[in-house]
């Protein structure tokens, strides 16, 4: 799997374009202050990324376009993302490469796009299909990618990682051989179980409750029919008095 093409629609400074890569290693160079960097931001976002620290921006807003003298602001930003199958002739003997989830059965391609309106309203899509964003970093789990993960290399991130802690170089391991999603999968598993063992003890509860009140009301359902039964009686008793009379 590789990127192989971005598109991106009222993204800080690109008001519309696309950038096509081919395999194996593309360089993207220019002056300062061409737009580089907004690249890699665009990237990030449509993969997921939150974080506005990241994107270098103030609010998640500030990454719609802003307008020039010559151009309106726009109104919504949208970037996709297409990643597509390695061609194995091309790429050699290496094997160890994340291939698309199966979930996606025989597509060569996905499209992953997210966008942005100025009133903070978000859409995420899978191949033009509308999803959530759980659903969109699932996709990104199973294709090793993510705003995360070990895809993509910040500046600084490699003297952040000799300087980390055992603890997170083990989670960029895991995230790295794909370990990471089987262990969110199991996390939000055991979240699921223990909300469910919470609503079985609801329902118990609800289930001693209607049982200490189905008890009483039997016994005023035995006092009722007891009660009946005596008045039938004493009017049997008082017709008989009638009658002897």
């Amino acid at each position: 799997m590789y990127l192989k093409r971005l598109e991106m629609n009222g993204f800080k400074s690109f008001l519309d374009a696309r950038i096509v890569f081919q395999q194996g290693i593309t360089a993207v160079v220019g002056p300062n202050g061409s737009g580089k960097s907004n690249i890699l931001d665009a990237v990030l976002w449509v993969l997921g990324e939150q974080s506005t620290k990241t994107l270098r921006s103030e609010r998640m807003e500030d990454v719609i376009f802003n307008g020039t003298e010559s151009r309106k602001p726009q109104g919504m930003v949208e970037v996709s993302l297409i990643l597509g199958e390695v061609d194995e002739e091309r790429a050699g003997a290496d094997t160890d490469r994340a291939a698309l989830p199966y979930s996606l059965g025989e597509c060569q391609e996905v499209m992953v796009t997210r966008r942005l309106f100025r009133d903070g309203a978000s859409e995420y899509f899978i191949n033009q299909t509308p999803c959530r964003l759980k659903d969109l970093r699932a996709l990104l789990l199973d294709t090793r990618a993510g705003s995360k993960g070990h895809t993509v290399i910040e500046q600084g991130m490699i003297d952040r990682l000799l300087k980390a802690s055992p603890t997170e170089r083990r989670e960029l391991i895991e995230e790295t051989a794909g370990i990471i999603r089987y262990k969110k999968q199991k996390t939000e598993a055991l979240r699921k179980l223990e909300a469910t063992n919470q609503n079985l003890l609801r329902v118990r509860d609800i289930v001693n409750e209607v049982k200490r009140q189905l008890g009483g009301l039997e016994r005023q359902a035995k006092a009722a029919e007891a009660y009946q039964a005596l008045r039938r009686e004493v009017r049997r008793l008082e017709l008989i008095v009638l009658i002897h009379e």
